[in-house]
């Protein structure tokens, strides 16, 4: 995995909280049934593809802060397996970022309460919306998971403790 050179222990922490959001990320969308992408909690709430759709632009959102060039854009969905990829692509470019020699153009602390931390509650939301739809997501107990800083990609390591 990639390890940044400079030990800026805020800029490790970020990249450990995007190795997380990418494991349990992965975790949410992995064996979506079909039709997923289209299922809702109820009238007038994002469906499931939406959702992930709005997971990639709070990461290429978070990526352009990081950089100091902000730049918001509201995608269309696009089918759930690349939405899936892309979500994993704006990840792994704003997690390659972090781990450069670049200075952070904003605090790392916003760059968490922000689109990180949003990031986090919309993993979630899909996780509560597989279970609606009836295909559950399997807990874990996420201490004993193995994340590793750079892993940021759709292939996570098998989970450790699933319940």
């Amino acid at each position: 995995m990639s390890h940044t050179s400079n030990s800026d222990p805020k800029r490790e922490l970020l990249r450990h909280t995007l190795a997380t959001l990418a494991y349990r990320g992965g975790k949410a969308l992995r064996g979506a049934p079909g039709g997923f992408a289209e299922f809702q909690a109820g009238h007038g709430t994002r469906t499931a593809g939406q959702i992930l759709t709005h997971l990639g632009d709070l990461m290429d959102w978070a990526g352009s802060i990081a950089a100091g060039k902000q730049a918001w854009s509201d995608s269309k969905p696009l089918p759930w397996d690349k939405e899936a990829e892309r979500f994993f692509a704006a990840l792994k470019k704003f997690d390659d970022f972090l781990a450069s020699a670049e200075p952070l153009q904003a605090p790392a602390e916003r760059l968490f309460q922000g689109p990180i931390a949003d990031a986090l509650t919309h993993v979630g939301q899909i996780a509560i919306l597989r279970r609606l739809a009836g295909a559950p997501v399997k807990g874990e107990n996420y201490f004993k998971a193995e994340i590793e800083v750079g892993r940021v990609g759709a292939e996570q390591a098998k989970p450790k403790m699933e319940f």
